[in-house]
């Protein structure tokens, strides 16, 4: 699966058709290969003795996730997500239970016998949360229960279908488990539903398609019509309450109930799901989970699951196709490159970027010796802002901002300068500067 390596950086990215580029591309090209360019901007790479299917990130990429990973850990806060952290390990039993085991277990690494028990990578994280959720007394009045977490999964992935960050096996997923009554899932399954259409819109990103996806003949799925019935009645009322175009897909449901996926397509034109909402009346039954209603009786609460921006790897993969590294600013790795047209601004311009990363923007100095100042401009032209400093912005402690589309602001104090671009970005604004529409 290894592209061979080319030097230098890659073009500015354009976007496509049913997709969302970044708000200073102004024309559309199809979309870029992520495993080359992934590599190209070191983001990511592999090494054949860590294994096929295993990417590790570099730090550009890891300044990429990490941001990534604040943004939906701050939306789900803010919806009213309580996060937890569980193991990537659990007991066989623990997967039988959940019906992982007899449903799932193809795609699933083996046993690890351990001490006279048998373990197993956790391909999923719903089982333990449902353990989490049994292991305190719940009421009504708790309800709905929000529980996120940004957690490790393993797929035991066939290595003719791997292939960068978008089929690997080792999974980072933002994932999350309402635990709900009857009547608050389908407010709850189109309030995520909303959450995705702002992380997209965050994120200058669109979705192909609506799918719900239902069983279908052959497949491996509980056999229980009644709850099956149910769960899809809800979901398709979630979908025609939230005006949403959608199409059913037989055969692509999870097999313990329906779901409503969002799927993208790669440059390759390959559909895959990138977020998903499911409602769930299996596994409350199989792990007995219960709240003491108002009548001061248990009940059967509902679990709902939904992923906002699904894997990591694939929320990134998909992010370098679409913008061809010229992320949105609030994603970009660096985000302000400080440019001293000669070394008497060198100490102006190291004091300016200080003050970058003092508000929490990631800046650095690319100084003379990098070459001419139109070599380091054309060097750092995914960087969303450039801010030059010549004598005269020495002198005022101000800088000369050129933006990534090539606009130039009026030179600016350079403290205004630098509150202005945090503010953009700390607002996940694809807006590049004051005034501009997002995308």
């Amino acid at each position: 699966m290894s592209e061979s390596e080319a030097p230098g950086r890659a073009p500015r990215g354009f976007g496509v058709a049913g997709t969302r580029p970044s708000p200073d591309v102004r024309e559309e090209t199809p979309m870029h290969d992520h495993r080359r360019i992934g590599r190209e901007l070191d983001l990511f790479d592999t090494d054949p003795l860590i294994g096929a299917g295993l990417p590790y990130w570099l730090p550009d990429g890891g300044a990429v996730r990490h941001a990534l990973e604040e943004y939906i850990r701050t939306a789900e806060r803010r919806a009213g997500y309580r996060h937890v952290y569980s193991p990537a390990l659990g007991k066989r039993e623990l997967y039988e239970i959940s019906g992982h085991w007899s449903h799932y277990g193809d795609d699933m690494f083996p046993p690890m016998d351990v001490g006279g028990e048998q373990v197993v990578l956790r391909p999923s994280l719903c089982p333990h949360h449902a353990l989490i959720y049994r292991s305190r007394s719940h009421s009504y009045r708790e309800l709905p229960l929000r529980m996120a977490e940004l957690g490790g999964m393993y797929r035991s992935e066939l290595s003719g279908v791997l292939g960068g960050l978008t089929r690997v096996r080792a999974i980072q997923l933002n994932d999350a488990h309402i635990f709900c009554t009857l009547d608050q899932a389908a407010d709850e399954a189109r309030a995520a539903l909303e959450m995705i259409g702002r992380a997209y819109e965050a994120l200058g990103i669109a979705p192909t398609r609506y799918r719900l996806s239902l069983p279908g003949p052959g497949g491996k799925y509980v056999a229980s019509p009644a709850m099956w019935e149910r769960a899809t009645a809800l979901l398709t009322e979630v979908l025609d309450r939230s005006g949403l175009p959608y199409e059913a897909a037989e055969g692509e449901a999870a097999f313990y109930g329906p779901k409503v996926d969002i799927q993208v397509t790669d440059s390759a034109g390959r559909e895959s799901t990138l977020s998903t909402v499911q409602i769930d009346f299996h596994q409350p039954e199989q792990f007995d989970l219960h709240y003491i209603g108002a009548d001061g009786a248990k009940h059967r609460p509902v679990m709902v699951h939904r992923s906002i921006i699904g894997s990591v790897e694939r929320a990134v993969a998909h992010l370098i196709e679409v913008h061809g590294g010229a992320f949105p600013a609030w994603l970009a790795p660096v985000q302000v490159v400080v440019l001293p047209v000669s070394d008497a601004e060198q100490e102006r311009a190291e004091d300016v970027a200080r003050r970058c990363a003092e508000r929490d923007l990631r800046a650095e100095v690319a100084g003379a010796e990098r070459g001419s100042l139109g070599a380091r401009i054309r060097q750092a032209r995914l960087v969303p802002y450039q801010a030059v400093i010549g004598p005269q912005e020495a002198d005022g402690d101000r800088v000369a901002l050129r933006l990534r589309d090539s606009r130039r602001p009026d030179p600016l104090p350079a403290a205004e300068a630098i509150a202005r671009i945090g503010g953009l970005i700390a607002s996940h604004s694809t807006a590049l500067w004051d005034g501009d529409a997002d995308a």
